[in-house]
């Protein structure tokens, strides 16, 4: 006997900003197999307008509630709301979409509470071709990574590095390089910035071996990154330009990886690994 059509699969999203309201849109007009079933935003009344235009309104609930009502929670939020978005979610055993995958290395036992409870934490591949290619690479041996990436001045503007070390980027007229250091010591000078490069470690060698530089680029109107692997399968170089979103600090493929991410969960036809 044939089973029965499974049920649509429950999406819920954390954060209304340049990534959250492009998914909630996608979902809106319809992804097969997921529905949107509620969001979370720290000013509703800011986000009635767009509420309101989607033909299906979500439920507004308190970001630890979103785990109640989804099977799936996507985190859009400033990083510093990971935790109480990931953690009710997974000990529920749900999934959580990360987007802010930096501060994933400093709430590293949300993996351990994923698995006790049956949850699952998944990072989508965001501004960074091959990441494919690095996991595959990692399932031999990876020698070396390193990432250069090259930002406009209004897309690193507020980073913690910059304002503890007192650098002034405004009046940049050549390309600066202002880090160069591990993934791991990235995410926490460059949190807004850098979770593409926390992406390629924990696809690849680890936040710790994980070789980064940062330059503030007045040259540049885009988020330029360029990565290198050195494997016992295959050597390869990945280079990207990634136009920045409403925000600066995020580019526009981030929103778009993460639908192709929502996309795949149902899909009879799924390609890449």
């Amino acid at each position: 006997m044939a089973e029965g059509r499974q049920e649509n699969l429950r999406v819920a999203i954390a954060g209304l900003g340049s990534i959250g309201t492009k998914i909630a849109r996608e979902l809106d007009r319809g992804i097969e197999g997921l529905e949107l079933s509620a969001v979370a935003v720290r000013d509703p009344a800011k986000h009635q307008a767009f509420l309101n235009g989607l033909g299906r309104k979500p439920s507004v609930l308190a970001i630890d509630q979103l785990g109640e009502t989804a099977d799936i929670v996507v985190e859009c939020a400033p990083s510093s709301q990971l935790r109480a978005i990931v953690e009710p979610a997974v000990k529920r055993g749900k999934t959580a979409v990360v987007v802010s995958v930096g501060a994933l290395l400093e709430n590293g036992d949300l993996i351990d509470i994923a698995r006790a409870n049956g949850g699952r934490i998944i990072v989508p591949t965001g501004a960074l071709i091959g990441l494919d290619a690095v996991a595959a690479a990692a399932v031999g041996t990876i020698h070396s990574v390193k990432m250069v990436t090259r930002k406009p001045i209004d897309g690193l503007k507020g980073a913690p590095f910059i304002v503890q070390n007192n650098i002034d980027i405004d009046g940049l007229r050549e390309p600066l390089k202002l880090f160069e250091g591990t993934a791991r010591e990235a995410a926490k000078g460059f949190p807004a910035n850098l979770n593409v490069a926390v992406a390629l470690s924990l696809a690849g060698i680890g936040p710790d071996k994980t070789s980064v530089q940062i330059w503030a680029d007045p040259t540049v109107t885009r988020n330029v990154h360029r990565i290198e692997v050195e494997a016992d399968s295959a050597r390869f170089s990945m280079s990207i330009e990634n136009i920045p979103s409403e925000n600066p600090k995020t580019g526009l493929i981030t929103a778009l990886s993460v639908i192709a991410l929502l996309r795949k969960q149902r899909a009879t036809l799924s390609v890449g690994t």
